[in-house]
C-alpha cells in the first residue's frame, strides 16, 4: 500500500449559521495555500486540506485535530450565530483508488485532485447542515409535543397569551431559518462550471441520502407549521372570546342603565 493509500481521517462540522467568507479570505491569504471557489474556501497544506462553506459548515480531509481546533477558533471568530453544540461527522478516506466510491464511511478516492476532494466536500457539507436543520426541527417539535396533547385532552391550550405569542415566535423562527436556507442542499451551482466533477458529488449525497433526509425534513416543517396554525387559532379564539365578554358586560351595562333611569 502506497502512503497516499493509507488510510485517513476526514470529518465534517456545521459550527455556525453562516461564515464571513471574505473576511477569511483575508486573513488566511498570507498563511495558506487557498482558492475562492464559488463562495467557499478550499484551503491546501501538503495532501491535506479543509474546505470552507458560508453556510458555516467545514469539512477537512487529513488535518490534525490541533489545526482544525486552531482554523475553528479563527472561523468562529467571523461567524454569525455560533451552533451551541456543533455537528460533527466522521470519515476514513485512502488516495489513489482505483475509483471513487464510499463504503461503511470509509472513502475512496482516484486521486488527490483538490477540485475532485472540494466536490466529494460539498454533498458532506450539505449533508452536515442537513443534520444541524434535522437537530433544529426535531428539538422543537419535542418541546412542543405537550401542545396537541394538552388540546387532545382538555380542549384548550392552557399557556397564557404571552407564552403563546413566544412559542409561536419560536416556531416562526425555526421555519423560516430552514425554508430561507432550503436552496443549500439543491445541487451546487459550482457543477455547471465543473460538470465533470458533478458524478462526484453524487457519490456523497447518494451515500449520505440527502434528497430522502430532505424529504422528511419537509414533513417535520409541515408539522412545525400545523402547530403554529394551531396557536394561531387559539389566540383568535381567546381574542373573540375576550370581545364576546366585552360586548356582553357593555350590554348589561346599558341594560342597567335603561332600568335604572325608568326606576328613577
Amino acid at each position: 500500500m502506497s502512503e497516499n493509500q493509507s488510510i485517513k481521517h476526514c470529518v465534517a462540522f456545521c459550527l455556525a449559521q453562516s461564515f464571513d467568507i471574505s473576511a477569511l479570505a483575508k486573513l488566511l491569504s498570507d498563511s495558506s495555500l487557498i482558492r475562492i471557489i464559488k463562495g467557499a474556501l478550499l484551503i491546501e497544506d501538503d495532501q491535506s486540506w479543509s474546505v470552507v462553506f458560508a453556510y458555516g459548515a467545514v469539512v477537512h480531509w487529513n488535518v490534525s485535530s490541533e489545526q482544525q481546533t486552531k482554523l475553528h477558533q479563527l472561523l468562529l471568530d467571523h461567524a454569525a450565530y455560533p451552533l451551541i453544540s456543533p455537528e460533527e461527522d466522521n470519515f476514513s478516506f485512502a488516495l489513489d483508488c482505483p475509483n471513487t466510491r464510499i463504503v461503511e464511511d470509509h472513502i475512496e478516492i482516484e486521486s488527490s485532485d483538490p477540485i475532485l476532494i472540494f466536490a466529494l466536500s460539498q454533498g458532506m457539507a450539505q449533508s452536515i447542515k442537513l443534520a444541524a436543520f434535522e437537530t433544529n426541527a426535531i428539538t422543537t417539535i419535542n418541546n412542543t409535543s405537550y401542545i396537541p396533547k394538552s388540546l387532545a385532552e382538555n380542549g384548550r391550550i392552557k399557556l397564557s397569551r404571552h407564552k403563546i405569542a413566544k412559542i409561536r415566535g419560536q416556531l416562526f423562527l425555526t421555519k423560516s431559518d430552514i425554508i430561507l436556507n432550503y436552496d443549500l442542499l439543491d445541487t451546487p451551482d459550482f457543477f455547471w462550471e465543473y460538470p465533470e466533477y458533478e458524478a462526484f458529488y453524487g457519490v456523497t449525497a447518494k451515500y449520505l441520502e440527502i434528497a430522502q433526509r430532505t424529504e422528511v425534513l419537509s414533513k417535520k416543517l409541515e408539522t412545525i407549521h400545523e402547530l403554529f396554525e394551531m396557536l394561531a387559532d387559539e389566540q383568535k379564539h381567546r381574542h373573540s372570546t375576550i370581545l364576546e365578554w366585552i360586548i356582553i358586560w357593555l350590554i348589561a351595562f346599558e341594560i342597567g342603565m335603561t332600568i335604572f333611569d325608568k326606576v328613577l
